[in-house]
C-alpha cells in the first residue's frame, strides 16, 4: 500500500509555485499525495476563475486530493486584510489538518510566505506524531520587521514564542538559502537537522522565438517579476536614467511585471524624462523564455535590508537557467552566487553610482566574457540547481528513505 504524504501550503495550482511540481513528482514516485491549501487568489488578490470561495471543499487535481479552505481577498490593497488572510488559513487549515492528519504517514510544509501557514502542518506532528518537514522560503521574525512592524517588546516576545513553537514542532527543516540556517538555529534544538535545498529554475520553453524589444540593435537589460518596494527598482531606474548619453543610446532597460510600485516608477521615468526605459506589463510565465532570449543581461535587485541579504529570490535560478549574464543589485547569498560563480556583475543596492558603473561595464563587455558567463550559468544549473536532484533529496529528508 502506498505511503501517504500531506502537503500543507497557502498556494497551489492553478497558482504558479514550485510546490505544484513537487507534489506531482512525488506522486510519480508511488506516494499518495494530497494537498491542504486555500482557495486560489494569487496574484490578483481575488478568487481565480472557475473557483468559488467556499469555506471548505475537495477537488481532484491530476490524481491528488486537494482540500481547500476559504481565502481572504482584497489583500493587495489592505494590510489588515493581508494579516487576516494569514490568520484565516492558519485557523481554518488547522481545523482541517486535525480532522484529516492522522491518516497520513508524512507531512510536508511549503513555507513560501507567513510562518502562520505552517501551523496546520506542525499541529499534525504535535498531536499525531507524524514526520514533518518544513521547506522555509522566508525567515520569521525578520521579515515581519522588514515589512515595517516596529520591534516592540510585546511583539518581539510573541513572535519569538510563535516561531519557536513552529520550528520545534517540526521533525526537520529545509531552507532555500544558506543564510537562513543561522537565523533558525536559535529557535530549535541543537540536534534538529537543517538542510539546504535551493529553488530550481522555472521551466523555460526553448522553442519560442526571441521577442523583439526594439528595432535598433541595443544591449538589452531586463528585470522580470513583482514590482514592489523591496525590489529596489527606483535606484535601478535612476542609475540607468542618469547614464551618459552615449551609453543610453546603445542600450535599453526593460521592466516586465506589475505590482504596487509600477505606477510610481512610471511617473519617475516620465517626470525625469528618462530615455529607453520600457514597461512591458505582466507576461505569462510560460512565455518568459522569449523575453530572456532577447535580453543581454538579466537584473535581480532587492533593497538593502538585513532580511533580504539572507534571501535568494527564486528568479535568480531561472535567470541562470536562461544562460544569461546577471546584474546582481543586492547583498547577501544571492550576490555571492553571482560573484563566486562568475555569472555577471554586482553592485551595492543603495549605491546608484555603483549601479551606473555596472550598467556601463555590461554595455562594454566583450563577447568572450559573455560566453564565460553563459558557460558558468549552464554548469551551475546542471550541478546545483537541478530540479530532479532537489526534489529527490527533499523526499529523502521527509521520509528518511534513501533512494
Amino acid at each position: 500500500m502506498s505511503k501517504k504524504i500531506l502537503i500543507v501550503t497557502e498556494y497551489f495550482y492553478p497558482e504558479e509555485f514550485k510546490i505544484n511540481e513537487i507534489a506531482l513528482a512525488w506522486q510519480d514516485k508511488g506516494y499518495k499525495v494530497d494537498v491542504l491549501t486555500q482557495n486560489p487568489t494569487y496574484p490578483a488578490g481575488k478568487i481565480l476563475n472557475n473557483y468559488k470561495n467556499s469555506w471548505y471543499s475537495k477537488e481532484d487535481y491530476e490524481g491528488l486530493t486537494v482540500y481547500r479552505v476559504k481565502a481572504v481577498t482584497g489583500y493587495k490593497e489592505s494590510l489588515f486584510k493581508k494579516i487576516l488572510k494569514y490568520f484565516t488559513f492558519m485557523t481554518l487549515g488547522s481545523f482541517v489538518a486535525l480532522k484529516i492528519g492522522k491518516k497520513y504517514d508524512y507531512v510536508f510544509g511549503f513555507d513560501v510566505g507567513a510562518l502562520t501557514g505552517m501551523v496546520p502542518a506542525v499541529l499534525i506532528q504535535k498531536y499525531y506524531n507524524k514526520p514533518t518537514t518544513l521547506w522555509i522560503q522566508d525567515i520569521w521574525p525578520d521579515s515581519v520587521y522588514a515589512y515595517g512592524f516596529k520591534k516592540r517588546k510585546f511583539l518581539e516576545y510573541t513572535l519569538d514564542k510563535f516561531v519557536k513553537f513552529v520550528y520545534r514542532n517540526s521533525t526537520n527543516l529545509a531552507v532555500s538559502a544558506k543564510g537562513f540556517t543561522k537565523r533558525i538555529e536559535p529557535y530549535i534544538d541543537a540536534e534538529k537537522k537543517i538542510e539546504y535545498f535551493p529553488n530550481w529554475a522555472d521551466e523555460l520553453n526553448e522553442n519560442l522565438e526571441a521577442f523583439e524589444f526594439s528595432k535598433d540593435k541595443r544591449v538589452h537589460f531586463t528585470f522580470a517579476g513583482n514590482i514592489g518596494k523591496v525590489q529596489n527598482l527606483e535606484n535601478v531606474i535612476n542609475a540607468y536614467g542618469n547614464l551618459p548619453q552615449e551609453y543610453i543610446d546603445k542600450s535599453q532597460l526593460n521592466i516586465i511585471g506589475d505590482g504596487s510600485e509600477l505606477e510610481a516608477l512610471k511617473s519617475i521615468v516620465n517626470n525625469r524624462e528618462y530615455q529607453n526605459i520600457i514597461f512591458w506589463g505582466r507576461k505569462p510565465r510560460d512565455e518568459m523564455s522569449k523575453y530572456f532570449k532577447a535580453s543581454n543581461f538579466l537584473i535581480v535587485s532587492l533593497v538593502d535590508k538585513p532580511i533580504f541579504s539572507l534571501t535568494v529570490p527564486a528568479k535568480i535560478q531561472t535567470y541562470i537557467a536562461a544562460k544569461k549574464p546577471i546584474l546582481a543589485i543586492l547583498n547577501g547569498d544571492a550576490a555571492e552566487i553571482v560573484k563566486d560563480n562568475n555569472l555577471g556583475y554586482y553592485a551595492q543596492p543603495n549605491n546608484t553610482d555603483e549601479i551606473k558603473d555596472i550598467f556601463k561595464k555590461a554595455i562594454d563587455t566583450p563577447k568572450e566574457e559573455i560566453e564565460k558567463f553563459t558557460q558558468n550559468c549552464e554548469t551551475l544549473t546542471k550541478n546545483i540547481f537541478n530540479k530532479e536532484k532537489i526534489i529527490d533529496n527533499m523526499l529523502n529528508l521527509l521520509t528518511g528513505e534513501k533512494r
